[in-house]
């Protein structure tokens, strides 16, 4: 692989004086090469391996509920963040593409990149048509900033000073101990919502497992969300797969991290939905919502692996 990426730069430093049209194609045929070894170092890093590690790796990546992920080998979770990384190159390198694609070679992206699907009861007609503003628009005047509450924070997680930020803290903290608190890496926020609509974004860019949102207040303290009566969520379990879980219940969604989630919560139809919005905005999934008591959002976050953090962003216009 890195005899190809030397024979791509020496094309690139070789290449005569060209038009704009010409150098772009190129380019853009450079960068599909560059995806290719991508995805080849991507499958080589994925082959199985023998003995116990391999077993741990595979009883880790379950997520059965109620069991706290802090047992995980350190070399597991090290194997995580290369993986992860190596994901954001690939990601990073099919946008590239992509754009060069649509600037040089005549091509567009694929409809469904293009198209945004609205909740129910949303109307285009009187919101901008940009792409990048698409989503935004239609949410903003339903767009709340909630703030995590520390009363459910286990002692393994800390929040920032403005209690948007929560992150998996390598030393235990000193809190009360109260019995609202989680024993595992969950946290809910303040804000409940009984009715009516709200939508609110979380940046996942800084966790490599996480899960994102709502459960009741009265949610055991011991199970993890979605694998109650009274939580939903949409989780990304670090191994190139996105899925919604309730009551134990997965349905998988794709093996594409989002970046940024959006969480669209319609108690009027009873409906949650999760949005990817931080490159191309499209529908992740949808579940029906039914509670007898407040919902609020709630997260959890992998708690092996220290400065793993969710945040919960303004809303874009």
């Amino acid at each position: 692989p890195g005899s190809s990426f030397g024979f791509c730069f020496a094309l690139l430093k070789a290449a005569a004086p060209k038009s704009i049209p010409e150098a772009g194609r190129e380019l853009a045929e450079l960068v599909e090469r560059l995806v290719d070894i991508a995805r080849s170092l991507q499958k080589q890093r994925q082959l199985p391996e023998s003995g116990p590690e391999n077993k741990l790796n595979v009883l880790g990546m379950a997520f059965s509920g109620g069991v706290d992920h802090s047992l995980i080998s350190p070399k597991l979770a090290t194997s995580n963040i290369a993986e992860d990384k190596m994901r954001d190159i690939l990601h990073d390198l099919e946008d590239i593409r992509r754009k060069l694609q649509e600037n040089f070679t005549g091509k567009e992206p694929p409809k469904e990149q293009r198209q945004v699907k609205l909740p129910e009861g949303l109307s285009s007609s009187s919101c901008p048509q940009t792409d990048q503003s698409l989503l935004a628009s239609r949410f903003v005047q339903w767009a709340v900033s909630p703030t995590f509450d520390p009363r459910s924070l286990p002692v393994s997680l800390e929040l920032s000073e403005d209690r948007r930020k929560v992150t998996v803290t390598p030393i235990p903290q000193v809190y009360d101990g109260s019995h609202t608190r989680f024993t595992i890496c969950q946290v809910l926020c303040s804000q409940a919502f009984s009715s009516g609509q709200q939508y609110w974004e979380v940046d996942t860019q800084q966790c490599s497992h996480w899960a994102i949102g709502v459960a009741s207040w009265g949610m055991s303290r011991d199970q993890m969300l979605g694998r109650t009566r009274d939580s939903w969520c949409v989780e990304w379990k670090g191994t190139s797969q996105l899925s919604i879980w309730h009551m134990a219940k997965e349905t998988v969604l794709g093996s594409e991290k989002p970046r940024v989630v959006g969480t669209w919560l319609d108690l009027e139809r009873g409906k949650l939905a999760f949005y990817s919005v931080a490159n191309q905005e499209k529908l992740l999934g949808e579940c029906p919502v039914s509670a007898s008591s407040p919902l609020h959002p709630a997260f959890w976050l992998y708690g092996v692996l220290p400065g793993n953090s969710l945040t919960i962003r303004p809303v874009k216009v």
